[in-house]
């Protein structure tokens, strides 16, 4: 086996490593932002709502109730399940 070869086969596995990193940082970079915007939305939200309404009651302005916080998630659970006020 020449060894221009073995720096071929070892350069191409390197770079397939240093991709499958990337990729799995990624991922798990998208798990962390999906994870947060859901707290978000579900732990802090409806506190900076009950904020707004004292303040608007405060200041004498009506305000529409809040809109329910939906999530769209194509390979998890129905739409109903994830609907929460």
């Amino acid at each position: 086996m020449s060894p221009y070869w073995i720096v071929a086969f070892l350069s191409g596995v390197a770079q397939f490593a240093m991709f499958v990193r990337w990729l799995h940082r990624r991922m798990r970079d998208d798990e962390i932002r999906r994870a947060f915007v859901r707290d978000m939305a579900l732990n802090h939200l409806p506190h900076i709502y009950v904020a707004l309404r004292k303040l608007a009651a405060k200041l004498d302005v009506e305000l529409d109730e809040p809109p329910p916080v939906q999530f769209l998630e194509l390979d998890g659970p129905s739409r109903a399940e994830n609907t929460h006020r």
